[in-house]
């Protein structure tokens, strides 16, 4: 998830978890037990402040539950650990959690959040893809609420003047990147390289877009020794290699890499659907020169990890029924059309990539409904967070000093299967 700069919310959001995180509310009784009554939504940092909008109309609607916004910092590892805190404590401070789909093993798996009844929800109106990331061991413990999938931006004007399609493969992508690039004084490629979540989520699409796995039956098994596996890795770890990967790409996080392609100094980027409109405003130097297209593989389309939020329920919750509710209302078809409309973030309902009316609105909607559609979940692992950090130490370390595939696979099933066995 991205999260939206909050300057001044640090005090606010320090005084909400220290004033009796397990204390009754004001207004309700301690021995309310009939899971009713008023909830508080935590989320990280709301990017386009739809969100209290959004919860103006469930308010408006049930002046007896009404609900709370709690916006934590940035950083999607600051928003997991003030969560987390929280959790731990077996506090009922916060009832509805909007967590990253990446967490939710990891916290199904430590009894944090409640099983759902998908009968209360609406799934079979979303995209298929992204229910999966709501299970853990084929039970569903969230309900998808925004989704993402990583989408390959190109200068169309450039590639026009070379006669040159968008890439559809590696080989096409490394080709171009190499070629073309240097002519225009462009850089070639960019991801997410700098050793955060971003790089797990580049490593991951590489790796299934080869047809390979980082981990397998839900994070019970090392999977990264395989030959599909080790394809994927080299179409990074050579990228850098041969230059058509920048060695600066190596510090670029979502923002980085988006202000490189939009200041015209790069080829390619690889980056989430918000870049598309910021790369057309007025301010940008790409405005009208560039298009969208699903993320290339070794033989055509490849896969994209998937990105996007699930909201889940505290198992500590005391007003487990009114929060299941306001999750029915979120996930609704009527807010998920202002989650896109009003909050620019990808919807999970399906039916809303083919409104003709939203499609001429938010032109790269097909692409993004088939980049979902082809996508997978990013890794699922009780031990999530531990995975990831060993991801991107190795495969940065890797990218940084041109380690060759056989040793960062080596490394990477060595330091995984160590997390695994202790899990």
């Amino acid at each position: 998830m991205r999260w939206k700069h909050a300057a001044g919310r640090a005090l606010l959001i320090c005084c909400l978890l220290l004033a009796g995180s397990t204390g009754a509310r004001a207004g309700e009784r301690a021995d309310d037990s009939d899971g009713r009554g008023p909830l508080t939504l935590v989320t990280g940092g709301d990017l386009t402040g739809y969100l209290r909008g959004v919860l103006d109309g469930w308010n408006d609607r049930h002046p007896r539950e009404k609900v709370t916004l709690v916006e934590l910092p940035d950083a999607a590892d600051e928003v997991r650990a003030q969560m987390v805190t929280e959790l731990r404590s077996h506090s009922s401070r916060f009832d509805v959690l909007n967590i990253d789909v990446a967490w939710t093993s990891e916290f199904a798996a430590a009894g944090w959040i409640k099983p759902m009844d998908g009968a209360q929800f609406p799934l079979r109106h979303f995209l298929p893809p992204v229910v999966d990331t709501a299970t853990f061991r084929g039970r569903l413990y969230a309900v998808p609420y925004v989704t993402n999938a990583g989408l390959l931006y190109y200068r169309k004007d450039v590639l026009d003047r070379e006669g040159a399609r968008p890439p559809r493969t590696w080989a096409e992508l490394r080709q171009l990147a190499k070629t073309v690039a240097p002519k225009y004084g462009l850089d070639g490629y960019a991801g997410q390289f700098l050793p955060y979540e971003g790089l797990t989520a580049n490593v991951v699409e590489a790796v299934q877009s080869a047809g390979g796995t980082v981990l397998g039956g839900e994070g019970a098994r090392v999977t990264v020794n395989s030959p599909a596996a080790r394809r994927g890795l080299s179409f990074l770890l050579d990228g850098v290699r041969e230059g058509w990967i920048p060695q600066r790409a190596l510090s670029y996080k979502e923002e980085e890499s988006r202000k490189a392609f939009q200041d015209g100094r790069l080829l390619f980027l690889r980056n989430w659907p918000y870049a598309y409109a910021l790369g057309n405003a007025p301010s940008s130097k790409v405005a009208g020169k560039f298009g969208a297209v699903p993320l290339p593989g070794p033989d055509g389309p490849g896969s994209s990890a998937l990105g996007g939020s699930n909201l889940a329920v505290n198992a500590n919750s005391r007003h487990q029924k009114t929060a299941a509710e306001l999750i029915s209302y979120l996930t609704s078809e009527p807010v998920q059309r202002q989650v896109l409309t009003k909050g620019a973030l990808p919807p999970v309902w399906a039916d809303l990539y083919t409104d003709p009316a939203l499609v001429r609105r938010f032109p790269y909607l097909p692409t993004l409904q088939r980049a979902v559609l082809a996508a997978k979940p990013r890794l699922k692992s009780p031990q999530y967070d531990q995975v990831s950090l060993a991801v991107q130490a190795v495969m940065h370390d890797a990218l940084l000093h041109r380690r060759s595939t056989s040793a960062t696979v080596a490394r990477l099933t060595r330091e995984l299967g160590a997390l695994v066995d202790r899990g």
